[in-house]
């Protein structure tokens, strides 16, 4: 067999490789902004996610209508004092719920095997912080996966859509250059953490925050429901920059096959 030309495959978690439509943060989201008599809704809250926490809970506050109530609520705009009593809340409840979304995605072990099969070194990278992952890995690990590295929100001195943190994962498993390695996220912005440092991007579609359903909810979509949520979820992650767009981590195979034969043609990112 041909040695692979690719050298790493950086994974996102949840949406990624667990929590099938990265469900643990949303309700927390909403929870956290109504204990300041704030309603926020679901769509609000998804939109920033992949983002380090505090800044996620930054961008929301940002948005014009919830700006507007928050200063209904509390008789002026949100500063940076805020955010953080939003953020201080926010952490112990989304530790609190982690372990309850930590069920792999239907697959996602597999893939990893497979990549490992490969002679890849896997890493991850994620918006958690390390106090909320660290329920999480164990519970990971016990369904049979476990990255070679990780890279949290706060490890680097800026999260995503930077792309500190995959440096420091380039860093971890001794790989490089960045065009040998492929990201694979479910949000726009891991995808541009993944092009701003200069790797081959992946976009998870179907099991992932874009998409936004548990396995059961999709299931039961009418097919036309269905293919328009794929469409859209396609299309928003194909404009964020992903060079491919797979439905799950369970079909990446295919793409680095291809990932592959580019590079053999001397193909870059």
């Amino acid at each position: 067999m041909q040695e692979s030309q690719l050298r790493a495959v950086v994974l996102d978690w949840a949406g990624t490789m667990v929590d099938h439509g990265s469900l643990a943060p949303m309700d927390v989201f909403v929870r956290s902004f109504a204990e300041f008599g704030v309603a926020i809704t679901v769509e609000e809250a998804r939109g920033p996610m992949g983002m380090a926490k505090r800044d996620h809970i930054a961008a929301v506050m940002r948005l014009p209508r919830v700006s507007a109530a928050w200063q209904d609520k509390h008789g002026g705009a949100p500063g940076e004092a805020d955010i953080d009593r939003v953020y201080d809340v926010f952490v112990p409840m989304n530790i609190a719920v982690v372990s309850d979304f930590a069920t792999l995605i239907d697959g996602a072990a597999e893939a990893a095997r497979r990549v490992r099969a490969r002679g890849l070194k896997i890493g991850s990278t994620t918006g958690y912080t390390r106090e909320i992952m660290a329920p999480l890995l164990p519970l990971a690990e016990a369904q049979g996966y476990a990255p070679d590295n990780l890279v949290c929100a706060g490890d680097t001195a800026e999260g995503r859509p930077s792309p500190l943190m995959m440096f420091r994962t380039f860093l971890d498993l001794g790989v490089w250059p960045a065009w040998r390695v492929v990201k694979v996220d479910d949000t726009e912005v891991g995808i541009a953490e993944g092009l701003n440092a200069g790797c081959w991007t992946v976009g998870v579609a179907l099991t992932g925050n874009v998409f936004g359903l548990s396995l059961e909810e999709s299931e039961n979509l009418d097919p036309e429901t269905f293919g328009a949520r794929m469409e859209s979820a396609i299309g928003t992650l194909t404009r964020a920059g992903a060079h491919f767009v797979i439905d799950s981590v369970a079909d990446l195979d295919e793409i680095l096959d291809e990932i592959e034969g580019a590079l053999a043609r001397g193909e870059r990112p």
